[in-house]
């Protein structure tokens, strides 16, 4: 037994028990979660809970759990990028997955269900701005996944195939990787989402090709982007942390959906007039959906 015992270096629980970056026990934690990006974001969710019994923050990692009616909802706040993705989604799977006080893994798993809902910048025209995209797909130009070993299936790697043909990434910038969403979270946001594959990137400004000061060593990377076409499949959007939730939701064993609301056109050069009400126009149409999860 003394084998399986994950040790203290590696799971990092603070002074009351709770795992350290995101301060929470496991019976603070509901089974459904909501992901933001922006820790005040997470108030902004749990405004529309009925009841809200925890709420922790540490860092950038805030976690409000509560009620909607008798739906136990968790919102965190995971900040940017996927190297924070890799620190959430570890820690969730713990906080339901280890046994805390034998430092071992529990014998039955637990999946949960993980929905991000955050803010993308458009790369089709017909995905205008104020729209909101449900991730089909999240095709990560980070390097975070190929750290874990993982299996795609024949369908993601025929996609990953015809991406890594469509759109050139110089050698030494990215390994990209890609994870399909889960189907049955994804089938209940149908009527009023668009659909896509999701670009994460590991950065705003060059690695989304804007130029300021520093120039791009791929210049041609969103026109690339907005041609690919490989049969149904297109590329809707890029942000920053879906590939990183869906490839940590297979490795892990957990359904995840990434919904986007659409604050930026790329190719109109459009830029939200209000990307607040926008937001609060998803969690509000979304949030009636995963009530009834």
């Amino acid at each position: 037994m003394e084998n399986n015992r994950i040790a203290e270096s590696e799971l990092i629980l603070n002074s009351r028990g709770a795992v350290y970056h995101l301060d929470v026990r496991p019976e603070e934690l509901a089974d459904t979660i909501i992901t933001v990006g922006d820790p005040d974001r997470v108030e902004v969710v749990s405004k529309h809970f009925d009841k809200v019994e925890v709420t922790r923050q540490h860092r950038e990692f805030v976690t409000h759990t509560g009620y909607i009616g008798k739906k136990r909802i968790s919102v965190v706040s995971t900040g940017i990028g996927t190297d924070n993705i890799d620190i959430v989604l570890n820690e969730l799977d713990a906080l339901v997955n280890i046994d805390f006080n034998s430092r071992t893994i529990k014998p039955q798993l637990t999946a949960l269900k993980v929905i991000r809902l955050g803010t993308s910048g458009s790369l089709q025209a017909s995905v205008p701005v104020d729209s909101f995209v449900v991730s089909s797909h999240g095709l990560g130009l980070d390097n975070l996944l190929p750290w874990y070993q993982f299996e795609n299936t024949a369908a993601e790697k025929d996609l990953l195939a015809a991406f890594s043909k469509q759109v050139i990434i110089r050698e030494g910038s990215a390994s990209p990787t890609l994870f399909s969403a889960s189907e049955a979270l994804a089938n209940q946001f149908k009527d009023g989402y668009h659909a896509g594959i999701t670009i994460t990137c590991p950065g705003f400004y060059a690695p989304q090709g804007r130029a300021l000061r520093g120039k791009l060593s791929h210049p041609d990377l969103l026109d690339q982007l907005t041609a690919f076409k490989d049969g149904e499949h297109f590329i809707s959007n890029f942000e920053m942390e879906t590939s990183g939730i869906y490839g940590m939701g297979r490795i892990l064993g957990h359904d995840c959906l990434s919904i986007s609301a659409i604050v930026a056109n790329r190719v109109k050069k459009e830029f939200s007039k209000d990307g607040g009400a926008a937001v609060e126009t998803l969690i509000q149409k979304s949030l009636g959906i995963i009530e009834k999860l």
